[in-house]
């Protein structure tokens, strides 16, 4: 569950089948901290509200009862008329709104239907909100964006070094001597690509955290993770270290030249 900051004011998202609903008990905060069942009940009352709502669930839930809508529907406005979250759900098979008990407990409605909601209670509240749920979903692209990427090289590298422990070490070396191994081979593609050993990277980095893999853009990515399925292939046909390292350094030169100037790689995020 995430949460967002709103004008000082703290909103909890909740995602159910990959679509965002926003707490509407947090928004009613922010016009009445003490009665925010109160207001949401009086923004169910109207009748407008009704109307939206009916016609976001004919167009997002085919189970969506029409014939309790419209008794819903004819009764809304009148001074006699009450409408909670959970009998709107009940009566009707709503979607669009969701009522959770608990520690997180509240009432929660799909973002079109939050975002309505935000603007009944302040049109200010509205677009801060609007502008910080943005702001989030940019992060979550952003990091999903590296995550894929990061473990694509991850996964390729596992290839490249089962490859290493097939072809290369031989039977009796012991856990220094494999390790040894394993760590020439990861330089073979640094070198490659990056023009580097991982120890000489760190030593002309001596601020950055991380390591140059964790540099890389997107671009650098994709070479690297071609780089490792060629040296586990050129492993396998018992190429020599030396041979392997000059013909990916070719592949990398040759690979990077065509990357590099393809838009399609390149993501938001490296600001072109």
């Amino acid at each position: 569950m995430a949460k967002i900051n709103v004008l000082n004011k703290e909103v909890k998202l909740y995602t159910v089948k990959d679509e965002d609903y926003i707490s509407l008990t947090d928004i009613a905060r922010y016009k009445d901290s003490d009665r925010t069942d109160y207001i949401i009940q009086n923004w169910l009352r109207n009748r407008n509200t009704i109307e939206f709502l009916g016609i976001w669930e004919h167009l997002n839930n085919s189970n969506f009862n029409p014939i309790e809508f419209d008794g819903i529907r004819n009764r809304a406005g009148l001074n006699s008329f009450v409408l909670t979250a959970k009998r709107w759900i009940k009566s009707t098979g709503a979607i669009g709104l969701i009522s959770k008990a608990g520690r997180y407990g509240g009432t929660y409605a799909h973002k079109d239907i939050a975002f309505e909601f935000a603007s009944w209670v302040s049109v200010e509240f509205k677009l801060y909100l609007i502008n910080e749920f943005q702001r989030l979903k940019e992060h979550e692209r952003q990091t999903l964006g590296w995550d894929i990427r990061r473990n694509l090289a991850k996964i390729n590298y596992r290839i490249h070094t089962d490859a290493i422990q097939q072809h290369l070490i031989p039977q009796i070396l012991d856990k220094k001597q494999i390790s040894l191994v394993y760590a020439s081979e990861a330089d073979v593609l640094n070198l490659s690509l990056f023009g580097m050993t991982a120890a000489q990277w760190r030593d002309a980095n001596p601020d950055k955290k991380g390591n140059m893999r964790d540099e890389a853009d997107v671009t650098q990515l994709v070479c690297l993770s071609n780089l490792e399925n060629l040296n586990a292939l050129f492993i396998a046909e018992g190429a020599p270290q030396q041979e392997r390292l000059e013909r990916l350094n070719q592949i990398a030169i040759q690979q990077m030249t065509l990357l590099a100037g393809d838009k399609r790689l390149k993501l938001p995020e490296d600001g072109k």
